[in-house]
């Protein structure tokens, strides 16, 4: 099909949107579309009226649904759509690529809109549309005027993001805010869609079916288990699995076995098995080893700790004014109790991950410690590698925090990151610093250092620590990192944080042998002693043989 002229595909064009998208396709110079691409348009176009198409990243989804949009205006001028996207920039986007196809492509060159109707970017009329206060295409973002205008069909594309959904509060008004298409579509024959890729395991997507939506699913390839999708697998992706094909094997032909391998190296195991296998089920939920429940998260001094603290998880205790990233259900505790006394920390360790210039971080985390638990008083990161802004930072947070010890990773230029660092802490603050070389699989050997500790509740988090990490990119967060982590290689696609805080608790390792309730009576028969000491010495003056004055 080469020709664009409307006489001679007129009836094929509208009867299946499939050959018009092979036009738009022809006109952008793009390659036929795909086999995905036509199952994911020919949905669209006969798919129920309430529907979400979820297909791996990178499949062409917005584009499909750019063709889409410009089809129905050639099938029916007065057909009104909005288009909603996580941001106004994002739905502006995509209602200029509609406009352009209107003006580039002859076929649709009679959609332009005339004098004296809407023409602008963002809200406009198709040409032959009759009188009517609502434009034939709207874009708004999600938190956006979405009220105020009609549509027969709303087109909800992408409207979930790593920065609009990485929170539960997030994710709870993002479910609020999708509430009101109900007030924007027409009754029974209004349609709505979304087109999206989900970006946690608690996507609101998991939401929809509740809300009476059918949910079309195309991973980017055969999975393992079809049984976790519950029935919602595409039928030309369930049809490959009747046929045989085998569990693993690429579903399209432009994502082949190498391209879906640099996937998994730049998003990670549990990233790819989101944006690429849509796999939200948590009911392998047990792979992930450590819950932000297991914390004690409290405001810490930084010079002074409790001497004992009770972890609990009732939920009158549960933290609501900070940001938590963890799974479903999972939720950051205050302490049943702290008690009233604070001593002295007894050490402080600084951990370092370094990093070259890149994606990555220079990562840092600093552990104190107090009969024998550990209090995480700063965590962070630095994306400028070894720059001496990184360096003078890392030695200003070790002074700020009295570290006297300091860890690096050597595996990261043999050694050099620490030659570096040296001379600056001379000059800033002088401490002890030494080298780790890490061996074996990292993601078994940060879970095999961090699970007993913090199962065993003796890790307590300065609620700054927190606060700060949440200004992160998500996945730089050391919480996301944190409630991630899997032993399967690979299975993050930033891990230096947690990893410094690893390094950071394995020096301390021996000291959790200690038992905390002797330790903290321990501290409590030298205050005794002290005071008692004190009290002796008002009648008999200063004693240097008080102890053996007392056991006479």
């Amino acid at each position: 099909m080469s020709s664009t002229s409307l006489s001679s595909v007129k009836d094929p064009i509208l009867s299946d949107f499939r050959n018009f998208l092979y036009l738009v396709w022809e006109h952008l110079g793009l390659p036929e579309p795909t086999e995905e691409q036509y199952e994911i348009a020919h949905y669209l176009q006969h798919g129920p009226l309430k529907k979400m198409i979820m297909a791996f990243r990178g499949v062409g989804k917005s584009w499909i649904y750019g063709a889409f949009v410009c089809w129905r205006g050639l099938t029916n001028p007065d057909w009104k759509m909005m288009v909603v996207s996580a941001s106004k920039a994002m739905a502006d986007s995509l209602s200029s690529f509609v406009k352009r196809l209107i003006d580039e492509m002859p076929l649709l060159n009679h959609l332009r809109p005339r004098n004296g109707q809407k023409d602008s970017m963002v809200m406009f009329d198709f040409g032959p549309a009759r009188t009517s206060k609502d434009p034939s295409v709207k874009s708004v973002g999600i938190t956006g005027q979405i009220t105020g205008s009609r549509a027969d069909e709303i087109i909800a594309d992408d409207i979930e993001t790593t920065n609009n959904s990485v929170t539960h509060e997030a994710r709870e008004r993002l479910l609020e805010l999708i509430k009101e298409f109900s007030a924007v579509i027409k009754p029974e024959s209004g349609r709505i869609t979304y087109l999206g890729t989900p970006q946690s395991e608690q996507s609101i997507y998991n939401e929809l079916p509740g809300r009476g939506y059918e949910i079309w699913v195309c991973p980017a390839r055969i999975p393992e288990d079809p049984a976790k999708y519950g029935g919602r697998l595409a039928p030309f992706v369930q049809a490959k699995i009747d046929a045989g094909v085998p569990a693993g094997t690429p579903i399209s032909k432009r994502f082949g076995e190498l391209v879906l391998a640099d996937k998994i190296g730049e998003y990670g195991r549990s990233g790819f098995a989101l944006q690429f296998m849509l796999d939200t089920s948590l009911s392998d939920a047990d792979k992930f080893p450590l819950r932000l429940r297991d914390l004690i998260v409290t405001s810490l001094d930084r010079r002074m700790g409790p001497v004992k603290t009770a972890w609990c998880n009732d939920p009158e205790k549960i933290i609501q004014d900070i940001p938590n990233v963890g799974l479903v259900g999972d939720r950051y505790y205050r302490p049943l109790w702290n008690s009233p006394e604070l001593a002295e920390y007894t050490g402080c360790v600084m951990a370092i991950d370094p990093s070259g210039r890149g994606k990555d971080e220079t990562a840092y985390a600093i552990v104190k410690v107090l009969h024998g638990t550990l209090f995480l008083v700063a965590s962070g990161g630095f994306r400028d590698g070894y720059s001496e802004g990184t360096l003078k930072s890392l030695a200003a947070l070790a002074k700020l925090h009295s570290v006297n010890h300091i860890r690096v990773e050597a595996n990261f230029g043999d050694g050099m990151f620490t030659q570096l660092l040296k001379p600056v802490l001379t000059k800033i603050y002088p401490c002890t610093v030494e080298e780790e070389k890490s061996t074996g699989q990292k993601e078994k050997r940060i879970a095999d250092v961090l699970e007993p500790l913090i199962q065993s509740h003796r890790l307590v988090v300065d609620t700054a620590v927190i606060k700060a990490d949440a200004e992160a990119d998500r996945d730089y967060q050391l919480f996301y990192q944190f409630t991630r982590l899997t032993r399967d290689r690979g299975a993050l696609p930033h891990d230096d944080r947690l990893d410094a805080l690893a390094m950071a608790v394995s020096y301390w390792v021996e000291h959790m042998a200690q038992d905390t309730d002797t330790s903290a009576e321990e501290h409590y028969e030298k205050l005794r002693d002290d005071y008692f000491r004190a009290f002796a010495e008002q009648f008999t003056g200063p004693r240097e043989d008080y102890d053996t004055w007392m056991s006479v």
